[in-house]
């Protein structure tokens, strides 16, 4: 990938709808979603990952009933909450997101999700000279557990300008996206410009009335199917059924700039003298993971 191009500007208001590829070659790959900064679903991406099939609420909760989670202030352990996953209505829904960092939590599980996937032709996430204090505030592997009539609360882009991977390993999730340049209908938080201001689910028209003329991409990403999204793509997700999910953070070429910016003006904010550093690094190594990617 010739990372110092830009990315091909799509005419976003053309696309209705997501593209479903298998067997996709890796150079097509590039060419027609990174570069373009589109969003696809591989239906074959993860079929090699143990996850599959293992992946189970009923496996989870033999294995992990101790686990707990707080949910506004509520506790919930593992265990229940399977069965209140199981049992989840659209008139009662089970509390969400119901998540956890996989490498804090469940370490051991990483290698189910092998081989990784790639948003590029490298991993800078993973990559030996990325810090992983420059990581702090995203988790780069977190699980998600979810029951029919959930969503999650926010329409949002992901945090530190990360692209974004979501895999059903169990059950299937539908997402509603809006491309990046519908982000004037979004009424960003001021002080937190990745967050927008409008519950999706009842939206107040007369408070945020470009939300009107928001035009949602909405499809369901079934279980095994993997979807790699661009940073500043703006997204959210309901449930149907009892779902579980891997997200993964990436990092690229595309989003590399704004990755180290948000890095540089959240240190500044809290260690200055460390801001700069920060930014000088993120150029060097920048320059660096290009050079590998071509």
């Amino acid at each position: 990938m010739l990372t110092d191009e830009l990315p091909v500007t799509p005419l976003y208001q053309e696309i209705t709808t997501v593209d479903r590829r298998t067997n996709l070659p890796h150079e097509e790959f590039i060419n027609e979603y990174v570069k373009k900064s589109l969003p696809v679903v591989l239906t074959d991406a993860a079929k090699n990952w143990k996850a599959m099939k293992k992946f189970t609420p009923a496996w989870f909760k033999e294995h992990y009933a101790h686990i707990n989670k707080n949910i506004n202030g509520v506790n919930y352990n593992m265990g229940d909450f399977i069965d209140m996953m199981l049992t989840s209505t659209a008139e009662n829904p089970a509390p969400y997101p119901y998540n956890f960092d996989v490498k804090k939590v469940f370490p051991e599980l990483m290698d189910d999700f092998l081989p990784e996937i790639i948003y590029g032709n490298i991993d800078r996430i993973n990559h030996k000279l990325m810090p992983k204090k420059l990581l702090q505030g995203t988790t780069v592997y977190e699980i998600f557990l979810g029951g029919k009539g959930s969503s999650f609360p926010y329409l949002h882009f992901d945090a530190l300008f990360m692209h974004t991977q979501i895999t059903q390993v169990y059950g299937s999730k539908v997402f509603i996206m809006y491309p990046p340049d519908q982000t004037p209908c979004m009424y960003p938080f001021p002080d937190n410009p990745k967050f927008s201001q409008v519950n999706f689910l009842n939206p107040d028209y007369e408070k945020f009335p470009l939300f009107k003329n928001a035009k949602p991409i909405e499809f369901t990403l079934l279980e095994g199917e993997t979807l790699l999204f661009p940073s500043g793509w703006w997204h959210t997700t309901k449930i149907n059924e009892p779902c579980i999910s891997l997200g993964r953070a990436q990092l690229n070429g595309y989003n590399w700039d704004n990755f180290i910016k948000d890095r540089y003006i959240n240190w500044k904010k809290k260690i200055s003298i460390a801001a700069l550093p920060v930014l000088a690094y993120g150029k060097i190594v920048g320059s660096i993971m290009n050079a590998q990617d071509r």
